[in-house]
């Protein structure tokens, strides 16, 4: 580990309320940099490569800032077979987004890249989603009530979008809502973080 001041510093290259409520859960102190990269997924990505180049992206660009800090880069994209469902951004495609899935499982993606330097530990965790039938009432209800707009899959897991599930499959139920905390928590330890 450098041998830096900073060296025990973290940084979380979001600015994501979801992912930021979720660190604090660790008790760790960390500041935010939000990266700024080009988000736009190329036609030949896979859910995985995509989702993956994204974090290790968002870490890089805010590691350059922060040379000694240990930078946690993340994103997550749910994904229809190969079809990538992003954050819809409107009622509209928020709408369109929930017909699509409808009685479909979905799988939600969420990648790590935790890095310090030149050192980058990445991690990939699934969660296999399955929706209930949703008709065209429950749906826009959900969307006005619930407001997912700037969540992947036009879910929000942790609040009324549990209500239009039949099922979650993880290894870490905080996958879901943006940061698999139990990855994230060993990659912490592995860089000299004391956390419970």
């Amino acid at each position: 580990m450098p041998d830096s001041s900073d060296s025990r510093s973290l940084i979380l290259a979001s600015a994501s309320p979801y992912r930021r409520a979720l660190l604090e859960r660790l008790g760790v102190p960390f500041e935010v940099d939000a990266a700024d990269i080009d988000e736009r997924i190329a036609d030949d990505e896979t859910p995985e490569d995509a989702v993956m180049r994204l974090a290790r992206e968002k870490a890089r660009a805010v590691a350059e800032r922060h040379p000694h800090a240990v930078v946690i880069g993340s994103d997550q994209v749910a994904a229809l077979g190969m079809d990538i469902l992003g954050k819809p951004g409107t009622e509209e495609r928020a709408c369109e987004q929930l017909v699509r899935v409808s009685g479909q499982s979905v799988r939600f993606l969420t990648a790590v890249s935790v890095r310090q330097g030149d050192i980058e530990e990445p991690l990939l965790e699934t969660v296999q989603v399955r929706f209930r039938a949703l008709d065209t009432e429950t749906i826009e209800r959900y969307v006005r009530t619930d407001r997912p707009l700037d969540c992947a899959g036009a879910i929000r897991s942790e609040g009324l979008g549990a209500a239009l599930l039949e099922s979650v499959e993880s290894r870490d139920p905080s996958a879901l809502i943006g940061l698999p905390l139990i990855g994230v928590a060993q990659l912490l330890r592995r860089r000299g973080f004391r956390l419970p």
